[in-house]
């Protein structure tokens, strides 16, 4: 086991539950951070009910909780209140993705907090951030993706926005920032000495990903359009194309020399100087790619570069052999009804995890060692 990772001694309380706090914890304690989730009494992390289980909780809430410790605190009473700040008195960093106000409300805002612990770096992580005419709206990822603009500009042949099938907020617009933010604030903590309260707004930071429409549209070159821009469709080049097997090809021969070696591979070495956006040239690429399987087509595009990739579901990727040879796959967690399955690949260089092979999520209230007298307190269970 390695002896020291970049985040071995941060301590982190995380108050959060389902998935964008979650995952921003799991990053931490990936790097070697102590984290230890607080839940409520009984019932824990809502994740814990979701489907499909292995053994009492929910696979997904033990790929996000792998190798963190859970206690079973009622934040309601008084209790509950004063055992957790003796708990925050001691940490470095407080994940939380309440409401604003919710935590002020239960006596453990952030103003609070500093007061027993000055140097305490707290996280809020909410859809809409902490101020704002929609602060307190409630709110999943898919209206965060409407209200950003970016599920506009994903519309399907029949003009109707496409459901994504990814959570772009809760992940790239709210655990990924947070840790982002954390780690700069542990840095500045360095300098200055000086706790600080992070505003993680899912919404706010989902504008980052429309860089080039943004830039587009505040110059006034025009808003972008759906199927009209070059990564919206509006392009030959940077199309999904069916195969005659009924498979899918996603091409993205953007670069001139991309794009002469995919033309000639297909037989239209005339479109060569086409720059894809002209009438019938995306409907003339589409007719021939259609004459024969996805094989045939990868076969003639594996001896040269043409940024074409099979569409493949998420099982065949997973057992992709590249991925395989990265393994990022090979750690495992070991859920509560005793199985063991891969891990949830994250973000965090091999280097710096643990190298233990297989680490436990925890079972609900399984480290209540943490509320013990100080004289009292053994080894977690």
């Amino acid at each position: 086991m390695m002896k020291s990772q970049p985040l071995t001694g941060v301590k982190v309380v995380d108050f959060s539950t389902l998935l964008p706090g979650p995952m921003c914890t799991l990053l931490l304690a990936e790097a070697g951070a102590e984290v230890i989730k607080v839940e409520k009494p009984g019932v824990g992390d809502d994740m814990r009910s979701y489907t499909p289980k292995s053994g009492d909780d929910s696979v997904n809430f033990g790929l996000l909780n792998r190798g963190k410790r859970s206690v079973a605190v009622d934040l309601k009473s008084d209790t509950g209140v004063k055992s957790v700040i003796s708990l925050v008195a001691e940490a470095d960093i407080v994940v939380e993705q309440f409401r604003p106000g919710v935590m002020k409300r239960l006596g453990l805002g952030f103003e609070t907090l500093r007061e027993v612990n000055p140097r305490l770096i707290y996280c809020s992580i909410t859809g809409y951030g902490q101020t704002g005419p929609k602060a307190n709206r409630a709110a999943h990822d898919l209206n965060y993706m409407a209200e950003s603009g970016l599920l506009g500009l994903s519309r399907g042949n029949d003009g109707a926005p496409v459901l994504p099938q990814v959570l772009v907020a809760d992940i790239a617009g709210g655990a990924y920032p947070a840790m982002m933010n954390i780690l700069l604030a542990l840095r500045q903590r360095d300098i200055d000495g000086r706790g600080r309260h992070l505003d993680v707004s899912m919404s706010d930071n989902l504008f980052t990903f429309a860089y080039w429409g943004l830039g587009q549209g505040l110059t006034g070159n025009g808003w972008p359009r759906p199927a009209g821009e070059l990564v919206t469709g509006g392009t030959a080049r940077y199309q999904i194309y069916e195969a005659g097997d009924g498979q899918y090809l996603a091409a993205a021969p953007l670069e001139e020399k991309f794009w002469r070696n995919f033309v000639s591979a297909i037989g239209l070495p005339e479109l060569a100087a086409a720059e894809g956006t002209e009438d019938g040239v995306k409907e003339k690429i589409a007719t021939v790619i259609r004459q024969q399987p996805a094989n045939f087509w990868l076969e003639k595009f594996a001896d040269m570069d043409t940024c074409v990739a099979r569409v493949v579901d998420l099982n065949d990727a997973a057992a992709d052999p590249h991925f395989e040879h990265r393994g990022i796959f090979a750690k495992n967690v070991k859920l509560s009804g005793g199985a063991s399955i891969s891990a949830l690949p994250v973000p965090v260089d091999q280097q710096f995890r643990s190298q233990e092979q297989t680490i436990d999520a925890p079972r609900l209230d399984q480290h209540p060692v943490f509320f013990r007298p100080e004289g009292q307190r053994g080894a977690a269970e």
